[in-house]
């Protein structure tokens, strides 16, 4: 069973009002970054390529980050918790999808806590800006042996 986006709402920080959907919490966008390394995902372990921040347009009310066709990483301003009970799943918000974009997402296990990340693929030329709503995080009720562990529990914090 899916959670409401009000419980949703309680396991993340910040979160503004608008953010709050009937079935789950827009997640804003807080940074943009470029893979200019290769990484490495191996029977035994892995590595993440090094990154560098994509340069953000400055404006007297805004940061936009303009982005040209191709595969960019982006960081969630919110902090969330997925509670004990519970698995997490990200979607991306519809307006990426009309624009020629797709965010691309992992399952969040039960007991992760950070500030997650998503593959975004753009098809055309984009605007994003921070803060925007580019995702929505939703919670389902499931059951587990262990809680999660792993290298990314407490990133970005």
């Amino acid at each position: 069973m899916f959670r409401s986006g009000a419980f949703v709402a309680e396991q993340c920080e910040p979160v503004r009002e608008r953010q709050v959907q009937p079935n789950g919490l827009d997640l804003t966008l807080e940074a943009v970054f470029e893979q200019v390394e290769p990484g490495r995902v191996a029977r035994g372990g892995k590595s993440v390529g090094e990154r560098e921040r994509v340069e953000a347009l400055s404006g007297p009310d805004d940061t936009v980050y303009r982005l040209s066709p191709g595969a960019y990483v982006v960081r969630y301003e919110q902090v969330i918790r997925i509670p004990d009970d519970h698995v997490g799943f990200v979607y991306p918000r519809s307006s990426l999808l009309r624009n020629s974009a797709m965010l691309n997402t992992a399952v969040w296990d039960a007991g992760y806590e950070g500030r997650g990340e998503g593959l975004l693929q753009v098809g055309h030329e984009l605007e994003l800006e921070a803060g925007a709503r580019i995702a929505q995080l939703v919670f389902a009720r499931a059951d587990h042996e262990e809680t999660y562990d792993g290298d990314y529990q407490g990133e970005n914090r």
